[in-house]
């Protein structure tokens, strides 16, 4: 079996990075920027937010973090993001998610300058993604993209399905499979709570994508033999990080699989580190901005 290694891959984007950044600033006059907004104290989101102030330092992007107290008002948050937005040092904005109670996060998110919106959670670049014009794209299901095209695996003319339609992850992975191209050209099912037997589905698909938050929840005897199989659920578990797929029986049976944790975890990452250094092009106007 293949095992789909996020960490590797997503170490040769970060040196990818690195070198562009490097050629870049001496054009530009700058190095890119990216301010990250963390309001409370969730202990994931601070992890999270720790992993890629390391990745930004790594390959030379300037991070810049503000840390803010749970109680924070609305209206300030959205004054901070309107002055981040005016900023030119500033080529990405990213509001960690969750947000205390009490705030909008939607409200947040839709506030971000859509050229700076290096999430691609912005409804102008969930647009974009669904008209299949170029933009800035969210960050995981890019990962999940960019992990099957450097592993040659090419999902053109397969049965793929996607079990989860959140936002996040998976309504906009399933409409980068059924784009046209030939990394991508797949029939895609999405499955969830509502879907009767999702496990059929599985088994009669090619290429199947986990991003339920059911830790463990996908067996072997769910996944057609042969199958590739992403797994892009990750919890906290008595056993450790888990992700959605019995790792030791889905293995048993796949072709290929990614590992939680090791597997799409650091290639959202670095799929951050590309959506900045893409922002920050359009910027210098090196290429062309989307918006």
């Amino acid at each position: 079996m293949l095992l789909l290694d996020g960490k590797g891959i997503a170490a040769t984007i970060r040196a990818e990075l690195a070198g562009e950044i490097r050629d870049l600033t001496g054009k530009i006059g700058r190095s890119p920027g990216l301010a990250v907004i963390l309001a409370g104290d969730d202990k994931p989101s601070q992890t999270y937010v720790r992993n890629k102030e390391r990745a930004c330092a790594e390959i030379g992007i300037e991070s810049e973090t503000l840390r803010l107290p749970a109680d924070i008002g609305p209206e300030t948050l959205l004054g901070l993001i309107d002055s981040l937005n005016v900023r030119p040092d500033i080529d990405g904005i990213l509001v960690q998610l969750p947000l205390p109670g009490g705030v909008d996060s939607r409200a947040c998110l839709e506030r971000i300058d859509p050229s700076k919106d290096v999430d691609g959670f912005h409804p102008v670049n969930m647009g974009r993604l669904m008209l299949g014009l170029p933009g800035l794209r969210p960050c995981t299901p890019a990962g999940v993209m960019e992990m099957l095209k450097r592993c040659a695996l090419t999902p053109a003319g397969k049965r793929a399905v996607v079990l989860g339609r959140s936002n996040i992850v998976g309504k906009p992975l399933a409409v980068m499979l059924g784009a046209k191209g030939a990394s991508a050209d797949a029939t895609v099912t999405v499955c969830h709570s509502a879907t009767p037997d999702a496990a059929e589905y599985c088994r009669n698909a090619d290429f199947v994508f986990l991003a339920m938050g059911k830790p463990e929840s996908v067996r072997g005897d769910m996944i057609k033999k042969g199958a590739v199989v992403v797994d892009i659920g990750i919890s906290v578990t008595e056993k450790g990080l888990r992700g959605d797929a019995d790792f030791a029986s889905v293995s048993a049976v796949a072709a290929a699989a990614s590992p939680v944790p090791g597997g799409v975890g650091p290639m959202t990452i670095a799929m951050l580190m590309g959506n900045t250094v893409q922002a920050y092009k359009a910027h210098a106007g090196i290429t062309q901005r989307f918006t």
